[in-house]
């Protein structure tokens, strides 16, 4: 006979919903601006943010949806690429919650510097894809402004705003949630 235990049931429906949320975000979010290499899609690190929040592995998949999310979007590939680089700060952030969580969301200071901390892991790891096409070591990047601008603002500074406001939607809603989320995040780390 075969058991399924019910944190892993949770576990697998919590990460299907984040991956379905992660995955269509990127393809139906009506507030979009794409410079290329650079694209804003409003919350579209929301889904990876409320992964982060529950574990290493959740963080993990739901990264690999949001890319995928990006790819079905039709965006260019430095635009998937970057996003697929977002499996770098899920998982440094999640490890690095797993045991502070409470502690880093309930503090104002403490949430605002692992949110700074976090959107500059972010924001390296996208400034790593693109310099990668910038510079011609992968093909499908045409630009014709300064690598300063393109590789440095636009994606380094543009991806560390993007990342802290995504995460600030994300614990606004994640508090408005309240003691269930907490006991759920119990759970699914038990």
């Amino acid at each position: 006979m075969f058991f399924i235990k019910r944190t892993n049931t949770l576990k697998l429906t919590i990460t299907a919903l984040l991956t379905a949320i992660a995955i269509m975000i990127p393809m139906v979010m009506p507030v979009r601006v794409v410079i290329p290499p650079m694209s804003f899609t409003l919350a579209s690190h929301v889904a990876i943010f409320f992964a982060m929040f529950l574990s290493p592995k959740i963080a993990v998949l739901v990264s690999l949806g949001s890319a995928a999310g990006f790819l079905l979007a039709g965006l260019p590939i430095v635009i998937t690429l970057r996003a697929l680089s977002h499996v770098v700060f899920a998982l440094i952030g999640a490890f690095y919650l797993q045991n502070r969580k409470e502690d880093v969301l309930s503090s104002p200071l403490k949430s605002q510097i692992f949110s700074f901390w976090i959107g500059l892991v972010h924001a390296l790891a996208e400034v790593f894809v693109v310099s990668l096409f910038f510079l011609g070591i992968l093909s499908g990047g045409d630009y014709d402004q300064g690598f300063f601008y393109v590789v440095f603002l636009l994606v380094g500074v543009g991806t560390l705003v993007h990342s802290m406001v995504d995460f600030f939607i994300t614990q606004i809603i994640w508090k408005s949630l309240g003691k269930r989320m907490n006991q759920i995040a119990r759970k699914v780390t038990a």
